[in-house]
């Protein structure tokens, strides 16, 4: 695994476009950037539009004109998940072929209906296994799940600690390829994080619950497993995390960011415990962040979600 502090790695940030930037996406980019960026690492751009049926139309654009405009680089080029179907396909034949994925005739009421386990993961009830020995007579397929065992997968994320979960228990064999005939984010983003050498996974802590199945896919095919750091979320006053659904939080939404995009930048610094100098709050975007690649440091960085900070 890499550290902060290793020259060789190599971050990414993955939005997704349905919904504009907002603070808690702008929290999760600066953090990765300067993560990746304080070893004189590689920090990747991919645009997770993947779940076509949810992709707010020029948004991906905004987001893009968002970041140049806050002063981020990032390295190579904007990777699309639109445009990678045949590389999903081909990692999803090798789970096919090796057995440990199968095709799935159940829909999501049906499961409801049966499942023993009536607690809801995050896709819902536990599966309970009905298509795992073969396809029952009278069904036809409709989705594509990944066979989980029951044990814990454990990992070590970076701000959270040892972290392990019972895949068996918390949802059961998991959907890699959707019954619309989509490929799942689970999938999505263990095959472009392979390909593109990233080691170094700095997102929300919304999604940490997501990374055990993730990191048994990557078993499956034979990944290396990058090193996880889960940041705190930034929430409403009301302590609700913030949704790209709400206007009302998107970053340019009733802001300048030609003109204060900087201030933005400050008070995300503040948000991850970093205690800029308040004299950097009068300076550029990339003065910012040239601070803040240098001087970060991640025993900083709170461990619970919070409301952003306004100090500038």
């Amino acid at each position: 695994m890499t550290t902060a502090n290793d020259p060789t790695t190599i971050g990414r940030f993955a939005p997704s476009p349905t919904g504009p930037l907002h603070l808690g996406s702008l929290v999760t980019a600066l953090g990765s950037y300067v993560m990746a960026r304080h070893g004189g690492g590689r920090w990747l751009l991919r645009i997770e539009d993947l779940d076509i049926p949810r992709v707010v139309p020029g948004v991906a654009d905004d987001m893009l004109r968002t970041l140049e405009v806050l002063g981020f680089q990032w390295d190579g080029e904007v990777l699309w998940q639109s445009r990678r179907g045949t590389v999903y396909a081909a990692a999803l034949d090798r789970l096919l072929q090796s057995g440990v994925a199968y095709p799935c005739g159940c829909s999501r009421a049906e499961i409801a209906r049966i499942a023993t386990a009536p607690h809801p993961g995050d896709e819902g009830p536990v599966y309970p296994g009905l298509c795992r020995n073969g396809l029952p007579a009278g069904k036809s397929a409709r989705s594509v799940r990944v066979r989980v065992v029951d044990e814990p997968v454990c990992f070590h994320d970076g701000l959270m600690g040892i972290i392990c979960q019972n895949l068996a228990s918390t949802g059961g064999d998991f959907v890699v390829k959707r019954a619309d005939g989509l490929f799942a984010y689970q999938l999505a983003v263990v095959v472009d994080d392979a390909e593109s050498g990233v080691n170094q996974v700095v997102r929300g802590a919304d999604l940490l619950s997501s990374t055990p199945r993730q990191i048994h896919l990557q078993r499956l095919l034979g990944f290396p497993e990058p090193a996880y750091f889960h940041f705190p979320l930034v929430t409403d006053p009301g302590g609700a995390k913030l949704s790209k659904r709400d206007n009302a939080v998107s970053l340019a939404m009733g802001r300048d960011l030609e003109r204060d995009g900087h201030l933005l930048l400050f008070d995300s610094l503040c948000f991850l415990g970093q205690n800029p100098p308040f004299c950097l709050r009068e300076a550029s975007c990339q003065e910012i962040l040239s601070w803040a690649v240098e001087n970060f440091s991640l025993a900083a960085v709170p461990r619970f979600a919070g409301p952003f900070p306004r100090i500038s």
